[in-house]
């Protein structure tokens, strides 16, 4: 997997057999994760994103999960040149152990806008590497929020459990399915987000089953105005379709909620096959929900009112 694809927040996990440390217990876990923590006790499980932030502001521990090859990517391509180009001067860069495992540490600061200079935000990255998965933990604080060695001790005593299962990790996602059509689960991404498939097979290929991915965003929602322009470019920005042709977009207000939908027509590019791309935005007052199903040109009879009836029954948890 190429540095690139490791992009948060959205990157395919790979949850495999594994074994859990001795000191999970004790450690707090964000819902589906498999890294636990020991926060303290002024930050909490944030209902954001997966890990914790101080309640009064100031501090954040951020953790995704990535396939096990991932770590000698990580390692290799975090060179202080890469990474200050991601706004994050490095200070110091250490190897350290959690548990068993092979970790980096990366310490350092974000530099300030020349242009607007406002506080020093410390920064730590630890990137864990075990077996089965990689562990990509990000924390940041401001001076007066959390010590130098709080905030070490937070992204360097880690914890790691055995892979969830499936349902357990479908009941940590920060929404529910009450009607999933026909569709099931075969694999939860980030924390955050399920992948849905209609058919006997969990692992497809040439597009052979409709496909349907739900996931909760950490960004603030755009404001009305804009939302039919945010729900185009984020359709547009699929990197595995070409020659978008809109079928119909709309907005449209049900029980109280926003939403956005987009119904096209477009190009698979890695099979050359045409499909239908059905796009589904949930506009909450801390961020938005997201759906997009595709499925076959050809198979689309019926599919598109699947969608649509597994996307109505998301309840926000």
């Amino acid at each position: 997997m190429p540095l690139r694809d490791l992009r948060w927040p959205l990157a395919a996990l790979i949850l495999t057999a594994g074994l859990m440390s001795a000191s999970a217990a004790d450690r707090v876990f964000p819902p589906g994760s498999r890294f636990g923590f020991e926060p303290p006790s002024d930050m909490v499980l944030s209902k954001r994103f997966s890990g914790f932030e101080r309640e009064g502001g100031g501090a954040t521990l951020s953790v995704v999960e990535l396939p096990p090859n991932a770590f000698p990517e990580l390692v290799s391509g975090f060179t202080d040149a890469n990474l200050r180009n991601q706004g994050f001067a490095v200070s110091k860069k250490e190897p350290i152990k959690v548990g068993d495992n092979e970790a980096m540490l990366y310490t350092g600061e974000q530099p300030s806008d020349p242009a607007n200079p406002g506080q020093t935000i410390r920064k730590w990255i630890t990137v864990v590497g075990t077996p089965t998965v990689t562990g990509l933990i990000i924390a940041q604080a401001t001076p007066d929020a959390e010590t130098e060695e709080t905030m070490r001790k937070l992204v360097t005593d880690i914890a790691v459990r055995a892979p969830l299962s499936l349902t357990q990790q479908v009941d940590a996602l920060p929404f529910r399915i009450t009607d999933p059509a026909g569709f099931r689960p075969v694999r939860v991404l980030a924390g955050n987000s399920v992948l849905l498939t209609k058919g006997p097979k969990d692992q497809m290929q040439n597009l052979e089953q409709p496909i349907l991915v739900i996931a909760q965003a950490v960004q603030p929602p755009p404001t009305a105005e804009h939302r039919d322009a945010f729900a185009r470019t984020a359709l547009y920005a699929n990197q595995t379709m070409k020659d978008f042709v809109i079928e119909r977009a709309q907005s449209y207000r049900s029980n109280g909620v926003d939403w956005h939908e987009i119904v096209a027509r477009a190009t698979d590019m890695p099979t050359n096959k045409q499909v239908v791309v059905a796009q589904t935005i949930r506009f909450n007052p801390d961020g938005y929900l997201r759906a997009v199903g595709v499925v076959r040109e050809d198979q689309r009879e019926g599919v598109l009112a699947a969608f649509r009836q597994v996307v109505d029954s998301i309840q926000i948890k």
